[in-house]
């Protein structure tokens, strides 16, 4: 029987392996893919499932502080509307080590309808994957290191090498230097808190104004004051979350009416505002609302049930930065922009 030092032994040794042979396979479709990226005027939009997903994820986050705008772009979050998110402009760098991932294998096509390129990072070059890709950079391993060769072990490190090597790669060709590194990166205030997952700073509980779907526009309103954060969620009674109501949709509904306070929550509210995951970073969470133009992002579970806000505030800084729904200074938010 092996010891768990001659396991990690080979564990190592297999990851090492197959990271050394991508360089064998690095040739024109990589080139491709740097002039692709520099050439693009929108963002690289990274998605991938499961454990694929996190390494976009972390591709993402390295591409961001290096020069590259970059966003993580669920691939089943996609074909239920943040498919809205990527313009004709973006480049798509989709992770499948099988390249036959369904979700992914959904979303490419109505990617390249919206008219982005995509570049596929898989193991199998000749999959669905990579034929619905403008360009596939083999990233296949001998094995896993997984001993029944099932849990993403050696593909999931090749991957996230060959990112590496994009972002490397692309480092050189803008000639980033340490000057714009520092910009990306100011002294550990700004760069540490947009670095966090937006659990750590979405407000919870108590903290969250929410009123129910059968309240009045005077509850909404008592709420939004209460709150203040320039905003409140509608929810049903099993906590679903069925709209958003900002001080921009009151004084919008203010513009038509002469009196709102006995209107109903849903005459006012803006249905299906945005959400984002609480795994994701406040970055990613940032880079959301600016391509949108808002200031409150939801969290939600799988059922869409509330789990939290996030405003925009919350990332850039107020006086001070508090985290996990911590009281927040009496300043009031003024946030005229909806959140759809």
């Amino acid at each position: 029987m092996t010891t768990a030092i001659e396991n990690a032994r080979e564990v190592l040794k297999i990851e090492a392996q197959s990271i050394t042979a991508l360089m064998e396979r690095i040739g024109p479709a990589f080139e491709n893919a740097v002039d692709t990226i520099m050439k693009a005027k929108g963002r690289v939009i990274l998605t991938g499932m499961g454990k694929s997903g996190l390494v976009a994820r972390k591709i993402s986050a390295t591409l961001n502080s290096t020069g590259t705008p970059s966003l993580f772009l669920h691939p089943a979050e996609a074909i239920h509307g943040d498919l809205g998110m990527v313009t004709s402009r973006d480049i798509v760098l989709a992770l499948s080590n099988s390249g036959e991932t369904s979700e992914i294998k959904t979303i490419l096509p109505l990617l390249k309808q919206i008219g982005a390129r995509v570049i596929a990072f898989t193991g199998r070059v000749g999959s669905t994957m990579g034929q619905l890709s403008d360009i596939v950079i083999d990233v296949g391993v001998e094995r896993e290191a997984c001993p029944m060769g099932l849990a993403p072990t050696a593909s999931t490190t090749a991957a996230l090498a060959m990112g590496d090597a994009l972002a490397v790669a692309l480092i050189n060709r803008r000639r980033f230097n340490q000057q714009d590194f520092k910009r990306f990166h100011p002294g550990g205030s700004l760069g540490e808190r947009l670095s966090i997952k937006v659990s750590e700073v979405m407000l919870t509980g108590d903290y969250i104004p929410a009123v129910s779907i059968e309240a009045s526009a005077r509850e909404a309103i008592e709420e939004i004051d209460a709150k203040r954060i320039g905003a409140t969620l509608v929810v049903d009674g099993e906590q679903h979350v069925m709209g958003i109501i900002t001080d921009g949709d009151l004084r919008r509904a203010l513009l038509h009416h002469s009196s709102i306070q006995d209107m109903k929550v849903d005459e006012l509210m803006s249905p299906s505002p945005r959400t984002i995951d609480q795994e994701q970073t406040a970055a990613e969470a940032l880079a959301m609302m600016e391509m949108h133009g808002i200031t409150h992002l939801v969290i939600t579970d799988r059922q869409n049930r509330l789990n939290g806000i996030v405003h925009l505030h919350d990332l850039l800084g107020r006086e001070e930065f508090r985290i996990n729904g911590g009281l927040h200074p009496s300043a009031e938010c003024d946030s005229s922009s909806s959140s759809l």
